[in-house]
């Protein structure tokens, strides 16, 4: 099933509102200048960027509104758990990884479950305009989106936040940690 055909209930659909809602105005520094019921509208008339929303909020992304992109007309969330989203640890970077992996696999990797979420995983500027809003993953790391000529070469970066300073790492893309996932974000 296509994540345009995966729908929430309307029970659900308010549930996660209002879970979305209060996180919106507990946080108002991540979207000044931003509207609830502007962005309230544009969920309503998107089911299946709800499903992804939901299934942010599922895997403990805490979801969140970081910018209006005016060109686009189109509100991007981000994860903005404090530390990299619990549901999304122990994962290799790519499919290619998970299947070089002969032993030990994890059970699947960052960028197949982002695509079955609905997400694009965070890029490096991306994640440096999330460490803007706060201070995230301060004892976890995060999967970041891999340059093809890191990528062809085995490797995959990630990213964290240590000693007040964003740094960026490599590591081979079939590793996998406990303590890293990966953070996406959707548009809508």
């Amino acid at each position: 099933m296509s994540v345009q055909n995966k729908k929430l209930s309307p029970d659900q659909q308010e549930s996660l509102l209002s879970v979305l809602e209060k996180r919106f105005e507990n946080n108002m520094n991540r979207h000044k200048n931003i509207k609830w019921d502007q962005v309230l509208s544009k969920l309503k008339n998107n089911p299946e960027k709800l499903w992804t929303l939901d299934e942010m909020e599922r895997t403990e992304g805490e979801p969140d509104v970081v910018a209006y992109d005016e060109k686009t007309n189109e509100y991007i969330f981000f994860d903005c758990s404090a530390e990299s989203p619990k549901g999304r640890r122990s994962l290799c970077y790519d499919h290619e990884a998970l299947e070089k992996r002969k032993e030990n696999k994890p059970k699947d990797s960052a960028l197949n479950l982002a695509s079955e979420m609905g997400l694009k995983i965070l890029n490096e500027e991306e994640y440096r305009e999330l460490q803007k809003l706060g201070k995230f993953d301060t004892k976890t790391s995060s999967w970041i989106a891999t340059p093809d000529t890191i990528r062809k070469l085995g490797g995959a970066i990630f990213a964290d936040f240590r000693y007040d300073t964003i740094f960026i790492y490599h590591n081979g893309a079939e590793s996998y940690y406990a303590a890293r996932g990966f953070r996406g974000s959707v548009r809508i």
